[in-house]
């Protein structure tokens, strides 16, 4: 991975991914996609990785949007194609089998918004603004964002936020689904690092089980969702995590889960 466009660490269990482009606020172009797409393959691969958080570098901005300037000189083949990469990758990162939470340090604007919805779960700053605002250049959302907007906002929110292209802030945000808690700017890293910990001492398998249901689950209908769920319930009494936990409930101790 480029570490111009994409900077990795890792803390105990937890991968902090940062986009590296604040002189741009951090804005998508085709290179940026291109490593998002091999560190998240590769956290998803490794096993000492247990949750990812992504963030943008500088104070001002998550990711302001795709890359406009790029987005300027594509054809309809390459505009499509462009759309298509996105979409690949963020698709990618919603099906993770690992949790993977935003921290939204700034502006989370089309593209931005985007990233950050494909993740599971959106930790914002009080003074990050959201928004889906294509329309203001004659385009719409092009990496799911009509999509994923539809499915945590619903339907009024949605069409509000692509036909005026207009932001909100944090806390119409929270109000609307789009974030999941909003804290103070200055607790924005310990916040999230917080929760990233505490998942990442969960389960793992249970973690990954969860995913798939919510994943599957949501695209279908109730019965097929509910015998998926049955079948991964199932599945878990073959985990050592899960005899661990139980016998850890059981003694009053603290469990210590393995992934196995």
């Amino acid at each position: 991975m480029s570490e111009t466009v994409l900077l990795s660490s890792d803390r105990g269990a937890v991968r902090i991914l940062t986009i590296n482009r604040p002189d741009k606020l951090n804005a998508l172009d085709a290179a940026t996609l291109d490593a998002l797409q091999t560190a998240f393959t590769a956290a998803a691969g490794d096993e000492g990785v247990r949750v990812v958080v992504l963030t943008g570098a500088g104070p001002k901005a998550f990711v302001a949007g795709a890359d406009i300037a790029q987005m300027n000189t594509l054809s309809p083949v390459q505009g499509r194609d462009f759309a298509l990469r996105g979409q690949r990758m963020m698709r990618f990162v919603e099906t993770m089998p690992k949790p993977v939470i935003a921290m939204v340090n700034g502006f989370a604007l089309g593209g931005g918004l985007e990233l950050a919805m494909c993740c599971h779960l959106r930790v914002a700053a009080d003074t990050a603004k959201v928004g889906q605002p294509e329309v203001n250049l004659g385009l719409i959302p092009g990496f799911g964002g009509s999509q994923r907007l539809l499915r945590l906002a619903g339907r009024a929110a949605t069409l509000e936020l692509c036909l005026t292209g207009a932001p909100i802030d944090a806390a119409r945000a929270l109000q609307l689904g789009i974030v999941n808690r909003v804290v103070p700017a200055a607790e924005l890293e310990a916040q999230t690092m917080a929760l990233a910990e505490q998942l990442a001492a969960s389960a793992p398998l249970a973690l990954r089980g969860v995913l798939d249901c919510i994943n599957h689950g949501g695209e279908c209908g109730i019965e097929e969702g509910l015998a998926y769920e049955a079948a991964q319930f199932g599945l878990m009494f073959a985990t050592e995590d899960m005899r661990e936990g139980t016998s850890a409930f059981l003694a009053r101790r603290k469990p210590a889960f393995t992934g196995r």
